[in-house]
């Protein structure tokens, strides 16, 4: 009976951002175990700031399973974190979030690779050249000798472990990237958030790279772009129904919840949510057709289909929870009623 390298993965108890954390487990199987098989574990709560050190016991839960194609017989295993009476920790924010099997998320995660303090390929002192040709950018002088390397060794493990990849890209800043990641239901498109998060941290270690998730890096006084992680989404109804009057009433929604929203979109929004830099205020909301400046993008395909399809909110930030993310978006859309 071969022996499987269980990769039990959680998110500590860290504010106002959770960080990832790991740790191995050593099982027997006849084959590739199932969610079902999977035990329940634990860890030490006290050093991850989820418990006292006089009662430091705190419970992994298994929700989700995926091969880890950088082990042989490796699994990663994405877990809820629970108190020892079976109940969600307070720091578990994925147990209590809406969860609609129709709706259907996109996540744009943007991030910079840093080394020695800097995005990947900054000099020493000052800048590089100003942004504009490093946006899906080509060749050395524009991403570098190593970053490429490390997005597309990223890209197949995801999809090596069964992740719903969907593409990269160079960003608009120099040593910024992005991808994406797509998923039916809130909590299936957020756990494979994490687990590619979680793939793309682990990668950089060999490389001596860190990925810097900060939302504006780079403070907001100078003319670089920060990091989001816009949220393209879409329900059952919305996409065969919808509808002008439908969509205009979301949008009426979506402006009256907006501090409801910017409250778990990530910390540090302010700096990134200037009006610069295709975003739109912080205190502000609108929607646009093809308009990257707006709250809410609405393509042209969406209008052209009778006001059907996916919307995208670039309001999230790149450190922003997608389990909150995604379940704040149902909320506000579940307050506005459909014939």
């Amino acid at each position: 009976m071969p022996k499987y390298k269980l990769e039990y993965i959680w998110l500590d108890g860290y504010t106002p951002v959770a960080n990832l954390r790991s740790k191995t487990l050593i099982k027997e199987f006849d084959s590739f175990p199932t969610l079902e098989q999977l035990p329940k574990w634990g860890f030490d709560g006290s050093s991850t700031r989820q418990a006292e050190g006089h009662s430091s016991d705190c419970v992994l839960l298994p929700v989700a399973v995926f091969p880890d194609p950088a082990r042989t017989n490796g699994v990663l295993v994405m877990n809820e974190v629970l108190l020892p009476d079976g109940t969600p920790h307070p720091s578990n924010s994925r147990a209590t979030i809406l969860d609609d099997p129709g709706a259907w998320f996109g996540f744009e995660q943007e991030y910079f690779l840093y080394k020695d303090g800097k995005p990947l390929g900054f000099p020493a002192v000052g800048f590089p050249y100003p942004q504009g040709l490093y946006y899906t950018g080509v060749g050395y002088d524009a991403v570098g000798d190593i970053a490429r390397e490390i997005v597309e060794e990223h890209l197949d493990l995801c999809l090596a472990a069964g992740i719903n990849h969907e593409g990269i890209n160079a960003e608009v800043a120099k040593g910024q990237w992005e991808f994406q990641i797509f998923g039916k239901g809130s909590k299936r498109a957020a756990d494979e958030m994490w687990v590619a998060r979680y793939l793309l941290s682990r990668l950089t270690e060999k490389y001596g790279v860190d990925i810097n998730w900060h939302c504006k890096p780079l403070g907001m006084d100078v003319d670089w772009n920060g990091s989001g992680m816009h949220s393209n989404f879409s329900t059952t109804y919305l996409r065969e129904t919808g509808g002008k009057e439908y969509f205009e009433a979301l949008m009426a929604a979506f402006d009256k919840y907006k501090n409801e929203h910017i409250a778990v979109y990530g910390p540090d929004n302010h700096l990134r949510l200037t009006g610069l830099h295709e975003t739109q205020s912080i205190d502000k909301f609108n929607y646009g057709i093809a308009n990257r400046g707006a709250s809410i993008r609405v393509p042209h395909s969406f209008v052209n289909a009778g006001y059907k399809g996916y919307l995208e909110d670039r309001r999230p930030n790149s450190q922003g929870d997608p389990y909150k993310i995604a379940s704040r978006i149902l909320q506000t859309i579940a307050t506005v009623p459909t014939k």
